[in-house]
């Protein structure tokens, strides 16, 4: 029986730029409801679709030759690449933009800045 690999790590860009991230996560939601109707056997008969949309939220290390100013982000594009040099899909998020910014500052770490995002589409690249 072969060894699986899964993916690890990934490398984030920011516009072409690679940014030091500790954390990373993706909520999509499809846009997709139930459509509940009335009916003899009370229970929904199908569903409609709606606007997908895509969040991001991403915890950065606050470098000390200064940082990419986050606050201020509009129409970028974050590009997703797995380390594994074996496979993994390369994916972007296009024309992203912040909507909340937030800094923490802990005793025994480094000072981490946490990022709140949203996206416009998601593509997968070859």
């Amino acid at each position: 029986m072969a060894i699986e690999e899964y993916i690890g790590s990934i490398v984030m860009d920011v516009d072409s730029r690679e940014v030091e991230i500790t954390d990373l996560g993706e909520q999509i939601n499809t846009g997709k409801k139930i459509v509940k109707t009335m009916n003899s056997k009370g229970v929904a008969k199908g569903f409609s679709r709606g606007i997908a949309t895509y969040d991001l939220d991403i915890s950065a290390v606050v470098p000390l030759d200064g940082d990419i100013d986050w606050e201020n982000l509009e129409g970028v594009k974050i590009t997703i690449t797995p380390l594994s040099g074996s496979g993994g899909q390369r994916y972007s998020y296009l024309d992203c933009f912040t909507s909340e910014v937030g800094r923490k500052y802990t005793v025994d770490n480094e000072a981490k800045i946490d990022i709140k995002m949203s996206a416009m589409r998601k593509v997968y690249e070859s």
